[in-house]
């Protein structure tokens, strides 16, 4: 096994004082440190995309150097707050079913390799009037597809989920094999393998500017200048800030999460209660997720829940993290009408970014100018996290091979409106 090198600026760096001391005693020659910071790749970015990317790489043998801005993991993105649905009936669009399908055999993979329990496998209940494109959609990709769906009309559905109040005029459907990722266990997991495979991940260490010279990248950070022959760009909310002329094209947006405690919280607990979507045909699509054990999962305490719409526009360097208003009428809005006995108090609100796209799905493809030396991930509009050990691969792919067997040109930048 490869030596693993974890660099961090934090009081707790998990850098040895033996090889500290060796460090300090040598003196390398001009060309001795120009080899240690050159590297096959570099990801910017250790986080949903980049994580699972430095381990496919690190995993294939290339030397790569993952640079993270925050911790790993961290509160400040996109990755926060516990569990993120996974689910294959794809009402977004079906051409994202294959990129799932690798990313479900991924999450096994994972789960071997680790001994570890990132996919919670509850299953997932969709609500909505059968004519709306949410509904319509979960039909096309799981026909196309084969994804295993159960149909039920309101009166069976209120027996198989008796804590929603689904109306008439809804159709329900349930997918068995859907549930929730938790994600801050996946990226330490995938960070933690790339680390044992011979990656060099530096924490706390802001990227301020990269460039194309002389048939290589070199990447400015304000802990050194490294080198390298591709490049992936997975920064997340930040992206627009790494790539500027991509501002147009990504809006970041403050989410709120919540967590509220029910009148009998068994009826809701993991086992019992599924994760689900419900799509009001007034205000749009809320998901939630059943009671998690804390001494499985930590905190926070209750039943998560959130509306999937854009918030606030935010830089993600000044986000405003108090309660954004209106935030606890639009959760009792969703209980009152569909869950009411869910209605009590809420235990927790916290903040979440989307980096959205113009038509809302993923931006994975190289950047032009580059001679595909530079690899582009971003744009995940709040959906993204469940394909994210597909993405990965896929990232690792294209800098490497300068292809991916995955149909994702769907999810390139000339398409249309982007």
């Amino acid at each position: 096994m490869k030596r693993r090198e974890f660099i961090t600026k934090s009081a707790t760096a998990a850098l040895s004082v033996s090889a500290l001391s060796s460090a300090q005693a040598t003196n390398p020659s001009e060309g001795e440190q120009q080899q240690a910071s050159h590297f096959d790749a570099i990801v910017i970015g250790v986080g949903s995309m980049g994580a699972p990317a430095c381990y496919h790489l690190a995993r294939n043998g290339y030397k790569v150097l993952g640079i993270e801005q925050f911790d790993i993991s961290h509160d400040q993105g996109s990755h926060a707050g516990q569990s993120r649905i996974i689910r294959m009936a794809y009402f977004e669009h079906p051409d994202y079913v294959p990129l799932l399908q690798r990313s479900y055999e991924n999450w096994k993979s994972l789960e071997k390799q680790t001994k570890a329990r990132v996919f919670e496998n509850c299953g997932l209940a969709y609500f909505g009037r059968p004519d709306s494109d949410f509904i319509k959609g979960i039909k096309k990709s799981s026909e196309l597809y084969d994804v295993p769906i159960a149909r039920s009309s309101p009166d069976k559905a209120k027996s198989l989920f008796p804590a929603f109040s689904v109306p008439d005029d809804f159709e329900v459907i349930y997918e068995p094999n859907a549930g929730f990722i938790t994600p801050e266990r996946a990226i330490l997991l995938y960070t933690q393998l790339a680390m044992e495979s011979g990656a060099t991940i530096k924490t706390r260490t802001r990227v301020r500017q990269w460039k194309q010279e002389g048939g290589k990248i070199t990447v400015q950070t304000d802990g050194g200048t490294y080198s390298c022959n591709r490049l992936i760009i997975s920064a997340g909310a930040w992206a627009s800030k790494v790539i500027p002329n991509f501002k147009p094209k990504l809006k970041v947006t403050k989410q709120m999460l919540a967590w509220v405690s029910p009148k009998n919280w068994d009826d809701f607990e993991l086992g019992k209660f599924p994760c689900w979507i419900l799509e009001d045909p007034e205000r749009g699509s809320y998901y939630g997720f059943p009671i998690l054990p804390p001494e499985r999962f930590g905190g926070p305490l209750g039943l998560k829940l959130a509306h999937h719409f854009p918030g606030e526009v935010s830089d993600p360097d000044k986000v405003n993290r108090n309660v954004t208003a209106g935030t606890e009428d639009d959760i009792r809005y969703v209980l009152e009408k569909y869950m009411p006995s869910a209605q009590a108090s809420i235990l927790s609100l916290k903040s979440c970014l989307y980096t959205t796209t113009t038509d809302e799905n993923f931006i994975l493809d190289y950047l032009p100018g580059f001679n595909k030396q530079v690899v582009v991930a971003c744009g995940f509009s709040g959906h993204g996290f469940k394909m994210s050990s597909g993405i990965g691969e896929v990232l690792a792919d294209m800098a490497m091979k300068g292809k991916t067997d995955l149909p994702v040109g769907f999810l390139g930048l000339g398409r249309a409106g982007l």
